[in-house]
């Protein structure tokens, strides 16, 4: 990820073994020097384009298909508000088959994970209860009042109309698979940096990496950080 190259560096006292002094230092990237959209951009809905990540996809394949330039992967990644890329990224349907795997194990991953409500309509198409719900196994709403009214429940793969007495009991297992699956696809939906802001961004990012000028100041591209070694090689 050519991010990493944008990233400014910091001078460092060195912990080699075989450091000559106290006052040898190393160079390495200063990780903490961190970007990100700012709040009042991120609202801005004209500046990205929604995208669903594919199967498969990639920071650097998307960065290649709408930047025409995979080294921009990072800003696929930064400006889709993405911090942890290893938690954060779309598993594809074969590494989230092994994870399910591996967390839950082969008769595990089979197991109910929570229950949710199905989606509960009456005669006249009003809503009586949202699905998605989480609840517990044995939740019930009480049947209608009215004997001419029934009420309909929307099931995964039928729908099907309640019109004796009784409580109903509207809801639905979701599997660990399920329930990491759902997790995943929710994912899936990202928000773009509109190519014609890209180099704008760019630019921006550049200039907010640089180092301001104080006491550990070598040039805007470089500091030294404090050595409290005073003694000893």
């Amino acid at each position: 990820m050519s991010y990493f190259r944008e990233l400014p560096n910091i001078l460092y006292p060195s912990n080699l073994i075989d450091k000559e002094s106290s006052q040898q230092y190393i160079a390495v990237k200063n990780l903490f020097r961190r970007v990100k959209l700012s709040a009042e951009a991120d609202g801005i809905a004209s500046l990205f384009t929604k995208y669903t990540i594919l199967e498969g996809q990639r920071p650097e394949t998307i960065a290649k298909a709408f930047y025409k330039d995979e080294t921009y992967d990072w800003v696929v990644v930064l400006t889709s508000g993405i911090t942890n890329i290893k938690d954060q990224w779309p598993l594809s349907n074969y590494d989230l088959q092994r994870y399910v795997e591996n967390k839950y194990g082969l008769t595990g991953m089979n197991d109910i994970h929570h229950y949710e409500t199905l989606e509960v309509t009456d005669s006249k198409n009003r809503l009586i209860l949202s699905e998605g719900m989480k609840v517990g196994q044995n939740f019930k709403i009480p049947a209608p009042l009215d004997t001419n009214i029934s009420y309909n429940i929307v099931g995964a793969y039928e729908t099907t109309k309640h019109t004796g007495s009784g409580d109903l009991n509207p809801v639905k297992g979701i599997s660990n698979y399920e329930y990491e699956t759902i997790l995943n696809e929710s994912k899936r939906k990202i928000n773009l940096l509109k190519p014609k802001y890209l180099m704008r961004y760019v630019d921006e990012m550049k200039q907010i990496m640089r180092y301001d000028r104080n006491s550990l100041y070598v040039n805007s591209g470089l500091i030294v950080a404090a050595n409290n070694r005073l003694i000893g090689p």
